[in-house]
């Protein structure tokens, strides 16, 4: 299978340093995906919540374009620019993923962009 590049105008639009996703190898690889509401292109929200929402939405859409679902991802990694987000940020993922949820590790983001509280990145079944 041939690494196959996706992109949905329905998730944020990635810089053009990188993809939205990579499919290879019966995965998606989703890149780190900012909070951004693709119809305003701006930051969703204040609140860790709103932010993780966001993430969640579109790395939804994202995995929609490559055949895939929320419910398919195995792993995440959960970047947030302040460890005190964490219980927030906890809180929402629990309404997105209430059962049997997919492997998690977190870091603290290297770098201050103002108004981003956080990122996520996935890998999912295709």
């Amino acid at each position: 299978m041939a690494r196959q590049i996706i992109f949905s105008a329905k998730a944020a639009k990635p810089p053009a340093a990188y993809s939205q996703a990579v499919k290879a190898a019966g995965l998606v690889f989703v890149s780190g995906t900012a909070p951004i509401d693709p119809a305003t292109g701006t930051f969703a929200g204040t609140s860790v919540q709103e932010q993780t929402r966001q993430c969640l939405k579109n790395i939804e859409a994202i995995l929609e374009e490559a055949g895939s679902s929320l419910d398919k991802i195995v792993s995440a990694t959960v970047v947030l620019a302040d460890e005190d987000d964490f219980a927030g940020m906890n809180e929402e993922w629990l309404k997105w993923f209430p059962v049997d949820p997919p492997a998690r590790q977190g870091a603290k983001l290297p770098v201050r962009i103002p108004g981003l509280k956080i990122s996520i990145a996935a890998i999912a079944e295709a």
